[in-house]
């Protein structure tokens, strides 16, 4: 069986530019998803619009998700999409944060178990698109998401992703297997195992335990290390002057791009830059991360990165 490797959206990190570059120096990814989008007073936030525009989204296998409380967002949000061109679209229903999670969003809508029914129930107004869940366990309990399982059985969907943990975790603590294993034995839909997978000994060791997964999705261990699915797929730990040169070149076009759309000058430029080490390589020398993350000017910035990465 070919299992595959899809990349979690992250709020803030995983935008256009970040995808379509890392697609073109690393890959290994069969599917990027967009950080999800949601009705906001009444309407859509621009940068949310910018990300799915179908022109910023060429050349990368592109899946927009969505955030809802509500059929009629729902509705809203998959409308937007078809619009857009889209034929699959992601249902968010594992975001732990608590400001979307208070309006029954993402994993906050789990222990309402009608709610959540009524919203995913939405599909079968769109048969011309194709949809996928990412969920978490439930939001107080794993009890939750074992409520909705039949009811996700039932639904046209092409897959379901789980992060076995539950939203009030937020990322914190462990995964909770035997409630995964037990979701595994009944879910009917093909499954992808998101969380805690850093290394491909971690993606072996899920695969290993449940041989029936579709495959797995990534999200911080792709930002921390980008060249993880290339590496998984390829059977092979990469050479460290492959990966350091990758990252030389994928930080080199970062900026690039960046830099030629972000209308905020210098500040916003080294602003958006930083955020990349809010997760990239953890485990560098530490004062090199530091210059970088204590930077206050492109210059001091590029310095300290050539430093750090350039082959």
């Amino acid at each position: 069986m070919e299992y595959k490797i899809h990349f979690a959206p992250l709020q803030g990190y995983t935008d256009a530019v970040y995808r379509e570059v890392h697609a073109q120096v690393f890959g290994g990814v069969e599917a990027y998803y967009t950080p999800f989008v949601r009705v906001e007073k009444d309407g859509f936030r621009n940068k949310d619009l910018r990300d799915i525009t179908s022109g910023r989204n060429v050349a990368t296998p592109v899946v927009p998700q969505l955030i809802a409380a509500t059929p009629e967002e729902f509705r809203r949000l998959v409308t937007l999409f078809l619009g857009q061109g889209y034929q699959q679209a992601d249902i968010n229903m594992g975001c732990p944060f608590p400001m979307q999670a208070r309006l029954h969003r993402g994993a906050g809508i789990l222990p309402h178990t009608g709610d959540a029914a009524a919203l995913l129930q939405t599909v079968r107004e769109f048969p011309e698109m194709n949809f996928s869940v990412k969920l978490r366990l439930g939001w107080d309990s794993p009890d939750e998401v074992f409520a909705l399982l039949p009811f996700i059985d039932s639904l046209p969907l092409t897959h379901v992703t789980l992060h076995p943990r539950i939203g009030r975790q937020q990322y914190k603590g462990h995964v909770d297997m035997d409630s995964f294993t037990r979701f595994y034995e009944a879910c009917a839909h093909p499954l992808f195992y998101n969380g805690d997978l850093n290394c491909p000994a971690d993606i072996d060791r899920i695969i290993r335990l449940y041989p029936r997964l579709s495959g797995v999705m990534l999200g911080r261990g792709l930002l921390s290390s980008p060249w993880l699915a290339k590496e998984y797929m390829a059977g092979k730990e990469l050479p460290d002057t492959e990966k350091k040169a990758g990252l030389f070149r994928f930080h080199t076009l970062l900026f690039e791009k960046y830099s030629a759309i972000l209308e905020g000058g210098e500040h916003q430029v080294l602003a958006k830059m930083k955020t990349l080490w809010d997760y990239l390589l953890p485990d560098a020398e530490k004062r090199l991360r530091k210059k970088i993350l204590k930077s206050n000017q492109l210059s001091t910035y590029q310095q300290a990165v050539k430093e750090l990465l350039q082959p």
